[in-house]
């Protein structure tokens, strides 16, 4: 089975082209890094992934059932972690994660083990009884993924997660979600950082609305360092 496709998805902001044919698929268990300059049109795909926007042409798929004729079906299997932080800074980190798992139909025991079992995933057990706004930037994005998981989705949707992290607790997210992708969880990676993607992830290059590149990270470089690679695919005509 496919975690995500997309084919053909068109999305304009009136005389604005923000994504233009775009088409690629994400396979189970991938880890697949969405790299592109700001404006090349990450979030808006982001928010069509998560039906906040409608494209007017092209389908998506999640984890197999399609995003306009089984919209629950395809939404339930996501787990969305978005560029700005939703953490209410007045809860603890169990508090926070124990109020959305409510929202999704947890309790009791079930939701206590799930809770449990983030918080051991993420390595955050120990900062559990402590307020969210005491925490480092790195421990508070550890949380949103956490939160985000309690569902245990098939697809992880995150959108440039590391935004405002020093580079130690960078390479801890990114190290913690190749984890997760290893373990089979369907990773979808949007950033303009080329080096939080390691040589054999799914790198799709997109620019100025339209898929550059897809393949894996190394094949994508040709043999050059990926940022340098990434920075002739984007430059702009002299």
């Amino acid at each position: 089975m496919t975690g995500i496709r997309v084919a053909d998805l068109t999305y304009n902001y009136g005389a604005k082209t923000a994504l233009d044919g775009v088409s690629f698929e994400v396979g189970m268990g991938t880890f697949c890094a969405l790299l592109g300059p700001n404006g090349a049109g990450k979030s808006t795909l982001f928010n069509l992934l998560t039906r906040l926007f409608v494209a007017p042409k092209g389908r998506i798929a999640i984890a197999g059932h399609d995003l306009d004729t089984a919209p629950r079906a395809a939404l339930s299997k996501l787990g969305i972690v978005f560029q700005q932080s939703t953490l209410d800074l007045d809860l603890t980190v169990r508090q926070n994660l124990s109020y959305f798992a409510s929202l999704d139909g947890l309790a009791g025991r079930d939701r206590a083990r799930r809770i449990d079992h983030v918080l051991e995933r993420l390595d955050i057990m120990d900062r559990s009884r402590e307020k969210a706004r005491t925490l480092n930037g790195g421990h508070r994005r550890r949380t949103e993924i956490a939160r985000a998981l309690l569902h245990d989705p098939a697809v992880l949707l995150l959108d440039e997660p590391t935004v405002g992290l020093d580079a130690a607790a960078r390479a801890g997210i990114t190290d913690h979600v190749h984890g997760l992708a290893a373990d089979g969880t369907t990773v979808l990676w949007a950033t303009h950082l080329a080096d939080e993607v390691c040589p054999d992830d799914q790198l799709v290059v997109l620019h100025q609305a339209r898929v550059l590149a897809d393949g894996l990270a190394r094949d994508v470089s040709r043999g050059q360092p990926l940022q340098k690679a990434f920075l002739a695919m984007t430059a702009e005509p002299a």
